[in-house]
């Protein structure tokens, strides 16, 4: 029997839910993921965490730092580092283009998902800008009310 043609081609292995509360979203990238061997099959069981993750530039290179990938449990002596620093895998003018954006006063780079597409693990990347408080509140109260208009709009029809 043929492989399903409507098979989804991205999995996702992990959602940072918490980084859309804690920041304003500004724009968002698309950047591979320098994975060791273990590091993939651990990913694919589902072994990773984005909570702390965070992502820089430099010397002309993207890494993601903070990101959490259990150790894989078949693995050997040989398994990988838990945080170990994992190279982004953008084209230079992309590099050039997230550091004079993250340059700006208040911005920083925050992963939002780590997923496989099409067997390449990748992960997007934000460039957003922290809130404050009295902001997450303020955001919280937005989404509530949109969601009231929707049921009640929901209910007229």
């Amino acid at each position: 029997m043929p492989a399903a043609k409507d098979a989804p081609a991205t999995k996702l292995i992990t959602d940072n839910r918490k980084a859309r509360h804690d920041y304003s979203i500004e724009e968002t990238f698309e950047a591979g993921i320098m994975l060791r061997g273990t590091e993939v099959k651990s990913c694919r069981n589902g072994k990773a965490n984005l909570n702390e993750a965070y992502a820089t530039v430099s010397d002309g290179e993207a890494w993601l730092l903070q990101c959490h990938i259990n150790p894989y449990s078949h693995g050997n002596r040989e398994n990988h580092d838990p945080v170990r620093p994992r190279k982004l895998l953008l084209h230079r003018s992309e590099i050039e283009k997230l550091e004079a954006k993250v340059a700006r006063e208040g911005r920083t780079l925050v992963p939002l998902r780590m997923y496989f597409k099409h067997g390449l693990a990748k992960v997007e990347l934000a460039v957003a800008r922290g809130r404050k408080s009295y902001d997450k509140r303020h955001a919280i109260a937005e989404r509530d009310a949109d969601r009231r208009m929707r049921q009640e709009l929901g209910r007229r029809r």
